[in-house]
């Protein structure tokens, strides 16, 4: 089913470009491979990662205990700590329409493959990124799911339709920039300055998350919870 929503969300792509033809240089070929690669991104880290959209929660709740007791990061085991089973379906819509995009070369294959990683770990340290609000804010849950939910709305647009103060905000505080627009580049064609924004992005707004986490960490109340995860 959610194959299915995907498709159907895209036949109205498809019909607004065979109405005007091309978007300021992007036609049908980029919007597919456009929507592929953030559905096969969105969908990986929903399957592998499904416990960054829960943090807020657990710190809200003071669940954070039962991984702060563990030898090792808390961050990692409570990113993987959930899966949702609709990421499958978004990982197939999204390998189907990047075939449908033309792009099946090696060159073209090897740079959706590195898009599909690095736009996959934005999106991932953004979300965590948004849930770590949560250690000053306090409950915020509804506000991060809205905000991500942008997140992912504003990278399934071709991104030269944004200009201005709006193109700035989405190349930082909602990086929809470095999460798809330079990452489906190098589907489009490789460059090897795309590949290294999009490199230099992914390891920034990873290691920014990760820094982030570590402040609010200092700043977390335990529930006084117990519990043991293995």
């Amino acid at each position: 089913f959610m194959v299915l929503n995907n498709l159907l969300f895209f036949v109205m792509w498809w019909i607004f470009f065979d109405r005007f033809g091309e978007v300021k240089g992007w036609v049908i070929r980029d919007m597919a491979a456009l929507y592929g690669l953030v559905a096969l991104l969105f969908g990986a880290v929903v399957v592998f990662f499904a416990g960054a959209f829960e943090i807020a929660r657990h710190v809200v709740d003071g669940d954070l205990d039962a991984w702060l007791v563990q030898p090792r990061h808390p961050l990692p085991p409570m990113l993987s700590s959930r899966s949702r089973a609709s990421g499958w379906g978004d990982m197939l819509s999204g390998g189907l329409l990047i075939a449908l995009s033309g792009s099946t070369d090696a060159l073209a294959l090897t740079g959706a493959g590195i898009a599909g990683v690095c736009g996959g770990l934005v999106f991932l340290a953004t979300t965590v990124l948004f849930q770590s609000i949560v250690f000053w804010a306090g409950d915020l849950g509804p506000l991060t799911r809205t905000v991500t939910d942008f997140l992912v709305i504003f990278s399934t647009y071709p991104g030269t339709v944004f200009t201005g103060g709006l193109r700035f905000l989405l190349f930082t505080a909602l990086p929809a920039g470095f999460m798809a627009y330079l990452p489906v580049e190098l589907i489009r064609g490789f460059d090897p300055l795309v590949l290294a924004g999009v490199v230099g992005g992914a390891l920034f707004y990873a290691a920014l998350a990760l820094l982030v986490f570590a402040r609010g960490l200092r700043r977390y109340e335990s529930g006084s919870r117990f519990g043991v995860r293995a």
